[in-house]
């Protein structure tokens, strides 16, 4: 069985998509109509802008998901699933390539999510770290004794975990981390702290959008991020999605769910090879491959 997997924010590049752009009529026009539902063209910055202009928070999380998901629309019959997941944005790439979410909605909606957590940046600087070579259990106990706020966000793989939070917290609970042994306890390049209480403004503002947004049953189950179960049902679908901005993303547990089910190959689709990576660290022997 195969399970389809989708990057989130970090995995951007200039020039992606281009490709397809140049040489997919259908991708073409796809491409387009985006331009079109953003008031601007993100075409332009995804193809020849700057890495600055793609790290913005309101770019990059629309880029990533347009190579996605139009890439998955673009692959025809290649594209078989029997159940699909992504990371962070890239769950929302999943839903539409499993049609719970029409392409414009799509693009709507990770807009809005995009703006409000670019908002919740700015209302209270943030920021997040990744943790290498600790359990989860002593970095979830690290992250509960330092003061202000700082949670685990991101469980990518045994012994890599994300934390995000206030710059203050986060720089007290690095500090605490590498003196109980983490092999790396390093800050990264992003807007803010996502997933965690710091983006609230933007959940309440997300919730909104989502609320407003007709969602369908999927074609196969989708493992959302919040409890890494596969889901089907519009209504626990939207209810998690509003729930993922201030939760962390369980993508270890998602794997290895999605194995205990029948997945025996990952297939990722989008920029970079980031989750391939990740899915060989949980399972390892699992076959993986990626389409860019």
């Amino acid at each position: 069985m195969k399970a389809f997997v989708f990057p989130g924010q970090g995995a951007q590049f200039v020039g992606m998509g281009k490709d397809l752009y140049d040489n997919n009529p259908v991708a073409k026009e796809m491409f387009e109509k985006a331009n079109e539902i953003l008031g601007f063209r993100i075409t332009d910055l995804m193809f020849e802008g700057t890495d600055e202009d793609l790290r913005q928070t309101k770019v990059t999380q629309p880029a990533i998901f347009l190579h996605s998901v139009i890439l998955a629309k673009t692959m025809g019959e290649e594209f078989d699933p029997s159940m699909v997941a992504g990371h962070s944005l890239g769950e929302f790439s999943a839903l539409v390539a499993a049609g719970a979410l029409s392409f414009e909605d799509g693009v709507r909606l990770v807009s809005a999510r995009a703006q409000a957590m670019q908002k919740a940046c700015e209302i209270n600087p943030s920021t997040m770290a990744a943790v290498i070579a600790l359990p989860d259990e002593k970095v979830e106990e690290i992250c509960s004794e330092v003061p202000g706020v700082v949670v685990c966000a991101n469980y990518n793989c045994p012994g890599q975990i994300v934390i995000s939070g206030e710059v203050e917290a986060i720089d007290a609970a690095c500090e605490k981390l590498l003196a109980a042994g983490a092999k790396r306890a390093l800050k990264l390049k992003v807007g803010g702290g996502f997933h965690s209480p710091c983006m609230e403004p933007a959940r309440v503002e997300l919730a909104e959008a989502i609320e407003r947004t007709e969602f369908h049953t999927p074609t196969v189950p989708v493992y959302q991020n919040v409890d890494a179960m596969p889901h089907t049902d519009p209504a626990e679908i939207k209810a998690n999605l509003v729930a993922q901005l201030t939760a962390p993303v369980r993508w270890t547990k998602s794997v290895q769910n999605m194995v205990a089910d029948g997945a025996d190959e990952f297939v990722e689709v989008g920029p970079g090879k980031v989750l391939q990576g990740l899915v060989s660290k949980i399972a390892r022997g699992v076959a993986t491959s990626g389409r860019q």
